[in-house]
């Protein structure tokens, strides 16, 4: 196929200009600084663009050393776990993907319609360049099922679970009106965290990246959501408001979401607010010895079956940036309150990826758990296409136990009080259009409540190179 660039130039470019003004996607969304970090940010003639559809992609690959850690995984998205975990018992050393950036590749594209509005839309596949897998957070659950800490590989929860299409929507946009997209796409919380974490979301780096489950709003599961209607608007470029739906196939509100943005920009500075309510979010576990042993009384596959805690979360949350070049300073905050979900989803529930929950914990948070994110951070460009990331992130956990474990302050029980710190710092440096380099390091270590089951090390320092390919 040839690609015509003069037709490019006219046509494309300047539709994918009003798209990023009416922010259209989640990247375009973002100011330049910000997508500069996740990309894809290539544009004119280098973006394999023709009669409007755009291909693209970011393949992101490095090696890390772990100095307390568990064998890598060929499916988690970031492969390893950057930090600290309850199998984290031994130094690792080895490839990881996706350290700044998901691996991906997609299509998007704009179509004028009638006056000012035009139809968008977007797919997106995410892989494991160091595997040739599809990225398969929950896959990394079921083949530690049954395994002890002690002999696990990295396995943590997550929004991607082996989809074909990671992201999928479609919608229309104009900009006096805004943009409505509808499909499988990032919720405006993960926007947020994206736009305002000093480390825009990289897993290597930062907490909120390596994590998700805070921008999940209390589940990594819910960074992306299936069947999402989401309205965005720019308010004469000096405020913008936002709101999400995911729908359920059926009456009631089980496992349905609501997400509403407000905010603003004046100067060199913008700060936004965020809400978020979750019904019957999933956080999914690897199955116990014991829990493999009762698989085949109830009927599932122990190669698709994972365990579950089930609650409905709601969250709060507070974020800001103010520039003064060659510096960009970020602050953030956010509370989530975990309760027990209104309607239990009951064993044999079908997850995303179409994993099943063979064991659904619905009953956790008797005394519902309150948990407080917060983050400070400051980005130097020392030089053109070089820049300097340092942050810091807490996160603090009220006890929420009852009797004897009430008001506890110690690692006995995971209903204590507890507190989690992670102190990142790296650089990124621009080579081309195409390619940056990065290296950068981050420290993590739990306390009391939060260190509970950690019986082997309570901190992780992930000290990682890598360069990323963008086109």
């Amino acid at each position: 196929m040839r690609i015509d660039r003069r037709a490019e130039t006219r046509f494309s470019v300047g539709l994918r200009s009003a798209l990023l003004a009416a922010a259209v996607s989640p990247l375009a969304a973002l100011p330049a600084f910000a997508q500069l970090k996740t990309g894809p940010d290539v544009t004119g003639d280098d973006a394999l663009s023709w009669h409007g559809i755009t291909l693209y992609g970011v393949i992101d690959v490095g090696l890390q050393y772990d100095t307390h850690g568990a064998p890598f995984s060929d499916y988690r998205p970031a492969a390893s776990a950057n930090i600290v975990q309850k199998d984290s018992r031994q130094s690792v050393f080895g490839v990881t993907p996706s350290n700044i950036g998901q691996s991906r590749v997609g299509l998007q594209g704009i179509e004028p319609l009638a006056g000012d509005w035009s139809a968008v839309f977007r797919v997106e596949s995410a892989f494991n360049p160091q595997s040739g897998e599809l990225a398969d957070a929950i896959k990394s659950l079921v083949v530690n099922n049954g395994r002890t800490p002690a002999t696990q590989s990295t396995n943590l929860d997550g929004s991607s679970a082996g989809q074909a299409l990671q992201t999928a929507y479609v919608g229309a946009t104009s900009k006096p009106f805004g943009t409505l997209t509808f499909g499988r796409q990032l919720t405006i919380l993960a926007e947020g965290t994206i736009k305002y974490d000093p480390n825009s979301d990289a897993s290597a780096f930062g907490l909120i990246g390596a994590s998700n489950t805070y921008s999940g709003g209390g589940s990594t599961e819910d960074k992306r959501l299936d069947s999402s209607l989401k309205y965005l608007l720019n308010i004469d470029d000096t405020a913008h408001l936002g709101a999400l739906y995911k729908f359920n196939g059926a009456t009631g509100s089980a496992g349905t979401a609501f997400q509403a943005n407000l905010g603003g920009q004046y100067a060199a500075g913008s700060i936004d607010a965020y809400y978020s309510k979750v019904n019957d979010a999933i956080s999914a576990s690897a199955l116990s010895a014991a829990q493999v042993g009762e698989l085949p009384k109830l009927g599932y596959s122990v190669s698709n079956s994972v365990a579950a805690t089930v609650s409905d979360n709601t969250a709060f949350a507070l974020m800001g940036e103010y520039r003064l070049d060659p510096l960009a300073f970020f602050a953030g905050y956010e509370h989530i309150r975990y309760a027990n979900p209104k309607t239990p989803l009951s064993a044999g529930f079908t997850d995303i990826g179409g994993y099943v929950l063979a064991f659904a914990n619905d009953t956790a948070y008797g005394t519902p758990k309150n948990v407080q994110l917060y983050w400070v951070g400051v980005r130097y460009r020392v030089i053109q296409g070089l820049d300097l990331t340092a942050a810091y992130y807490g996160v603090h956990q009220a006890a929420y136990g009852t009797g004897t474990e009430a008001g506890c302050t110690t690692a006995a029980y995971g209903v204590c009080s507890g507190g989690l710190e992670t102190f990142g710092l790296n650089a990124d440096y621009t080579l081309s259009k195409h390619f940056d380099a990065y290296a950068g390091v981050l420290y993590s270590g739990v306390s009391n409540g939060l260190a509970n089951g950690y019986a082997f090390n309570t901190t992780n320092i992930n000290p990682t190179i890598g360069i990323r390919f963008k086109f």
